[in-house]
């Protein structure tokens, strides 16, 4: 009976594990490279190390959280997308039960992390609760599900600023626009994967809405991001180094762009180019920290 017991109990672990995606973090690195933007802006390019863990530990609680509460709200879509059908609550793995406890205990832990921070940006984690917990339904009801995902993406910007400053500034304001714009781009990239079957299970998405005109409309959205960037380095006075940085990045996007185009319909190269978003981020982080330390 013990070791049945165990069986039980390691397969329930396995199937937490694929709940929160835990094999596939990208999810948390483009929701962390964002807030990190901001943290090491706001701090000079040297944070504390103590925020640093904070908020790298934060991302990976808060996109967990936000992978098992998508999965909640589309259980009965993924079990009829052939991408998606393997999931633990569209196979039977977990119950909705089970998967609503460690939403509780991921949200509870993600909170006492917060609990550390100041009071402003204390209740600034409200929000990024609402943003998380929400973005699942938007596709019920809206085509652009991918710009509530940039705001939820976002918002970790505009906490890690408070936590330094206190107060809401300009520039944490411009990383959450360019973070929106750049969340529409890759996201777009991602729905293109599902798109036939969005279609017909009647999933909503920008993917959809843009058609024959999506990859312009991608192109569209990287270039409104890399505006915001650059308006953001002129406001903090950030330099040649930032500057040239995000340029490489403006110009890899592009070629993402132009290779997804280049073989449309394939959703693997659609997925590669959503994940090739990493880099552009973390070149855009490493242009930060360079511009400030060199």
């Amino acid at each position: 009976m013990n070791g049945l017991n165990q069986t039980i109990a390691g397969s329930k672990l396995l199937a937490v594990a694929d709940l929160i995606r835990l094999q596939k973090q990208y999810g948390t690195a483009l929701l962390l490279l964002p807030t990190l933007w901001s943290l090491f802006i706001v701090s000079d390019g040297r944070p504390e190390p103590g925020l640093l863990v904070i908020f790298i530990l934060g991302a990976f609680l808060t996109r967990s959280a936000g992978c098992v509460i998508n999965d909640i709200a589309d259980r009965r879509f993924d079990s009829q997308v052939e991408r998606t059908r393997t999931r633990p609550l569209a196979d039977g793995r977990l119950t909705v039960r089970e998967a609503l406890a460690v939403f509780v205990v991921l949200s509870l832990l993600a909170f006492g992390l917060v609990l550390m921070l100041n009071t402003f940006t204390i209740a600034l984690s409200v929000v990024a609760l609402l943003l998380a917990s929400t973005y699942p339904l938007v596709k019920r009801v809206s085509h652009f599900p991918q710009v509530f995902l940039g705001m939820a993406f976002g918002w970790g910007a505009v906490m890690a600023w408070t936590a330094v400053r206190g107060t809401v500034e300009l520039p944490p304001l411009l990383i959450f626009m360019a973070n929106i714009m750049w969340s529409v781009a890759y996201d777009t990239l991602y729905a293109l994967m599902d798109i036939k079957d969005d279609v017909r299970v009647g999933v909503k998405s920008t993917a959809i809405f843009f058609g024959p005109k999506v990859y312009g409309a991608v192109t569209v959205s990287y270039v409104f991001m890399f505006l915001f960037l650059c308006i953001l380095g002129y406001i903090t006075g950030l330099g040649t180094l930032y500057y040239t940085g995000i340029a490489i990045a403006f110009i890899l996007s592009l070629l993402i762009v132009w290779r997804v185009r280049r073989r449309a319909g394939l959703p693997e190269v659609a997925f590669r180019g959503f994940l090739d978003n990493v880099w552009v981020g973390g070149l855009i982080l490493l242009s930060i920290i360079a511009d400030l330390n060199l």
